[in-house]
């Protein structure tokens, strides 16, 4: 009887995989499978054995078409003033009960310092045509918050996962050009686009990773396969798209009790008004980073403007990648008048839910008028 497939993700031709699948397919592609496949120099019928188990056995946590949902939905990133007592309790309400909050992690600093009342951080997306400040409103309520601060993204330099190739990165690599920034706007589609783009966004379970991965998916929406791609890679060409992706479990221990990172970090940088955009691309291509936005902090967090995140499985080799980042600031003759560092602790994350149609299931489900909601 042949030996199931490693599901670690330090297994050789697991590593190769996903040194692909986590963040290297960019856009929709009609083969996604193949094209990992290709290259990885590895048969595609490996590929997918490989990805159904480690996605049977908790390395990897999802499958999944990701979305540039800054642009198809309102979104930001919101810190949370909530008593310690009541804590866990938000922590719970926004996972498990929220389907507009994604990532939800509790941070602290290592000294107290501003902001650092702020334990609890989401990120929220509210869809076209309902406020997301009535939203935050209405958690807040709901789970006892003294107060929050709204972080909408004005700008992206670095939106990619890669926990295997970042695990050996030399500290201080990065581009050999600045990141360029993709500008946060509102696309609004019609029907048919959210038919499609419904689809593709349902994570895959193990038994639809198949080749001809897209079939069913076209079946979903009721289209003919023809039309469903031709109305994909129009919105890929209106910039909606993000990238196929295999997300691995990075919070938690895998089946095999292995951890992919143990430390992830939220960078903090306030620089002179009016150079965001210039420190937003020298910082953005830092390869360590996983993200990289322009948001404004405001006074609560002493007006920083730009925010990164990075992950490591050593903290202080994470502190050391970020000192290598403020060396470059230094060496370019670019100031900054604050900077710190917001750990993750408890940790979990989901995609926000998007879709216009979901939230007024929402708000019926919660006994709230959906026009009570609207902006």
């Amino acid at each position: 009887m042949p030996l199931a497939p490693s599901t670690s993700h330090t297994d050789e031709i697991n590593a190769r995989i996903l040194a692909v699948s986590e963040d290297r397919i960019a856009g929709f592609v009609r083969d996604p499978m193949g094209e990992i496949a290709r290259r990885c120099e590895l048969p595609v019928e490996t590929v997918i054995e490989r990805i159904r188990a480690m996605l049977r056995g908790g390395t990897i946590r999802r499958v999944r078409q990701t979305l540039m949902a800054t642009d198809l939905a309102p979104g930001a990133l919101v810190a949370w003033e909530v008593d310690a007592d009541k804590l866990d309790a938000a922590f719970d309400f926004m996972f498990q009960q929220d389907p507009f909050s994604g990532h939800v992690v509790v941070r602290s600093t290592d000294t107290p310092s501003s902001g650092s009342q702020y334990r609890l951080w989401t990120t929220l997306k509210v869809p076209h045509g309902f406020a997301m400040k009535k939203h935050a409103d209405y958690l807040r309520d709901r789970v006892g918050a003294r107060s929050y601060r709204l972080m909408p993204a004005k700008g992206i330099f670095a939106l990619g996962v890669g926990h295997t190739r970042r695990q050996a990165m030399e500290l201080g690599a990065k581009s050999d050009a600045p990141a360029e920034m993709h500008t946060v706007r509102q696309v609004k589609l019609g029907d048919l686009e959210w038919r499609v783009l419904t689809a593709l966004k349902r994570e895959f379970e193990p038994e639809e990773i198949v080749e001809a991965i897209w079939v069913a998916r076209a079946k979903e929406a009721d289209l003919p396969l023809p039309v469903f791609y031709e109305i994909a890679e129009s919105l890929n060409q209106r910039q909606v798209i993000g990238r196929f992706s295999t997300f691995l479990e990075h919070v938690k221990p895998t089946a095999t009790g292995e951890r992919v990172t143990r430390f992830n970090a939220l960078f903090h940088w306030a620089v002179p008004p009016g150079r965001e955009l210039e420190a937003g691309r020298e910082i953005g291509r830092h390869h360590i980073l996983t993200h990289c936005y322009w948001r404004e902090g405001g006074p609560e967090f002493q007006n920083v403007n730009i925010m990164a995140v990075a992950h490591g499985t050593d903290r202080d080799r994470v502190r050391a990648h970020k000192a290598a980042i403020d060396d470059h600031l230094r060496a370019i003759d670019m100031p900054f008048t604050y900077t710190n560092v917001f750990w993750g602790g408890r940790s979990e994350i989901k995609p926000s839910e998007i879709a216009p149609a979901a939230y007024v299931e929402w708000c019926r489900a919660n006994t709230i008028d959906p026009d009570s909601m609207r902006g």
